[in-house]
């Protein structure tokens, strides 16, 4: 799920942060730069991890900013296929379960990734899973375990200006990292489900 991942960067300290410890100036640039962003085909940035090598400072002409080349180590969030994950049921819908775990919301459960006998009942806005003669509920912000079966990357650079007679409610805004899931298999599903 979590990965370790080998960057290097240039990172530019100000004058305000020459009162810090040269190090701890260098960690709160590079948290401040790639902490809890989505770099595209690596996955989502959490935290530092560690720094390998640090240059000397070169101060820059006319800024008063300190140059410094790092290379660092960054954990990054992006769970491998067939992995299982822990969410919880953030809302569902026709089409399927939208979950979340603490630090990521972007995680679907297609329909058709249930277990066969499941269906949406639009009078509570759920799906059920009808197996012989039990029907079990997936409430929403009840823990589950899914399988990831995929991954979709959505680039965010900006286009430019729309021409002025699209629609701009008609436009959809995709996140740029989304994994999908499966919940058939056994162990899989509610918590509540597979206790004992």
């Amino acid at each position: 799920m979590f990965i370790l991942v080998k960057i290097a960067d240039l990172v530019q300290i100000a004058p305000e942060d020459f009162g810090k410890s040269s190090f701890t100036a260098i960690e709160d640039n590079l948290n401040a730069k790639y902490a809890n962003k989505v770099v595209q085909k690596v996955g989502l940035f959490i935290s530092l991890w560690d720094i390998l090598w640090t240059s000397e400072g070169l101060i820059g002409h006319g800024t008063g900013l300190v140059n410094v080349n790092v290379e660092f180590r960054m954990v990054v969030f992006r769970p491998f296929k067939d992995e299982v994950i822990v969410g919880r049921i953030a809302s569902q819908s026709p089409e399927g379960i939208n979950l979340e775990t603490d630090f990521f919301h972007d995680i679907f459960i297609p329909g058709s990734e249930l277990p066969d006998g499941s269906v949406f009942e639009k009078s509570e806005g759920l799906w059920v899973w009808k197996e012989d003669d039990q029907v079990m509920y997936y409430d929403n912000n009840e823990m589950v375990r899914f399988q990831v079966v995929g991954e979709e990357w959505h680039d965010q650079t900006p286009t430019g200006p729309l021409e002025a007679a699209e629609d701009l409610a008609t436009q959809i805004k995709m996140p740029p990292y989304k994994i999908t899931g499966s919940m058939k298999g056994p162990g899989l599903g509610c918590y509540l489900w597979w206790e004992e």
